[in-house]
């Protein structure tokens, strides 16, 4: 049996590789997998859901009453519940997205440092992936190197606000830069937002203002810490909810029924919950961050979003040495190099950990970062 040459080319992720690499009593700041519990509705609801026999086929975009409940939430942008779809996943939403999207030879550019899928969805396309820089310290988009690298295939970019790996938010004056090139070029804006919930010491910018020229992803899996149950949505101008679907249905027929009934029995009051979430993740994130700035050899800007660190070092070794280094000793983490060219010399550490945790492998992490030699 021959692979296909397209799915070939795609390596296998960093993240993963990883994880697959750690011994049963490491530390494992590498995945970013909530940790805190769900939204004790969630749970109420889809178990209410499924004994009552709601456990079939439904449409492929998503529950109706889900839909408006999203809507809801963005009703200050004039979002209906026509511009929302419901995904098996954020991750299949960016590929359901890409494939409606990129043509054999399109060109996407994306995110160096960025998230590990955009590079390979592409692929999975027929697309190009074209790497843009993010600035140094606070990665924002390099507006001169993204007008550097379009051209007339050009047909995308993504954008992931905030970031996952560098928790870093879109300042108004990036959100401003993007929108005009895209604008004046017709590229459309993929904006990755799934960590929208989680911003410490700024506001979340969105493009979700701009869907003529944007389709914007999000979901559920982190803002209601249930990543098994892999829950997205989409929003996009509902000219585009049709083929979306149709992608959609493609690739996974329908997201799951209920686990929607149990995402939309916790809407109501999921605001309280996050508020309180995001106040475990501030403390663990002002820990990591402490710990980490007070290692010889090693930087971060504290992070405003998400609940990742991306710390810089400047020893004479790659991220992949250190990583393995770093697994040796019982600490997973993951390289900067898994998330492109531009995140070398840098480490990605979740905190989305308890701080018992945080604080072992971060005693780890100065054992191991001052054996090395400087």
């Amino acid at each position: 049996m021959k692979i296909s040459e397209r799915l070939r080319r795609v390596p296998v992720s960093g993240i993963r590789k990883m994880f697959d690499l750690a011994g049963s009593g490491s530390i494992n700041l590498g995945l970013g997998e909530p940790d805190v519990p769900p939204p004790g509705e969630a749970l109420i609801g889809m178990s209410e859901a499924s004994s009552k026999g709601m456990n079939g086929y439904g449409p492929t975009p998503g529950i109706m009453p889900l839909r408006e409940a999203v809507a809801s939430r963005y009703r200050e942008y004039g979002i209906r519940a026509e511009n929302v779809m419901i995904t098996p996943s954020g991750t299949s939403a960016l590929m359901a997205i890409t494939q409606s999207l990129v043509d054999a030879g399109d060109e996407a550019l994306i995110p160096s440092p960025g998230f590990v899928v955009y590079g390979p969805h592409t692929a999975l396309s027929s697309g190009k992936a074209v790497e843009y820089k993010l600035t140094e310290n606070d990665f924002q988009p390099d507006i001169d190197d993204i007008q550097n690298k379009i051209t007339k295939k050009t047909k995308v970019i993504f954008l992931n606000y905030p970031s996952n790996p560098t928790g870093s938010v879109l300042s108004e004056a990036s959100f401003k830069a993007i929108r005009d090139i895209t604008s004046e070029h017709s590229i459309t804006v993929i904006s990755d937002e799934v960590y929208e919930p989680f911003v410490y010491d700024d506001r979340h910018v969105s493009f979700i203002s701009e869907l003529d020229n944007s389709v914007i992803v999000n979901g559920f899996s982190k803002m209601m810490s249930v990543p098994g149950w892999r829950m997205g949505f989409i929003v996009a101008n509902k000219d585009v909810i049709p083929d979306l679907t149709k992608m959609s249905y493609h690739m996974c027929a329908c997201p799951g029924m209920p686990a929607q009934y149990g995402i939309l029995n916790a809407m109501p009051s999921v605001d309280r919950y996050l508020d309180e979430v995001r106040t475990v993740y501030r403390k663990r994130r002002d820990l990591i961050a402490s710990r980490i700035n007070g290692i010889d050899g090693m930087s971060l800007n504290v992070p405003k979003g998400a609940f990742y660190a991306f710390p810089g070092f400047s020893f004479d070794i790659t991220s992949d040495e250190f990583a393995m280094k770093l697994v040796e000793n019982g600490l997973i983490c993951v390289p900067g190099s898994a998330f492109g060219s531009y995140g070398e010399k840098h480490l990605r550490f979740s905190y989305a950990a308890d701080e018992q945790k945080i604080s072992t492998g971060m005693d780890i992490l100065e054992k191991v970062a001052n054996s090395i030699k400087r």
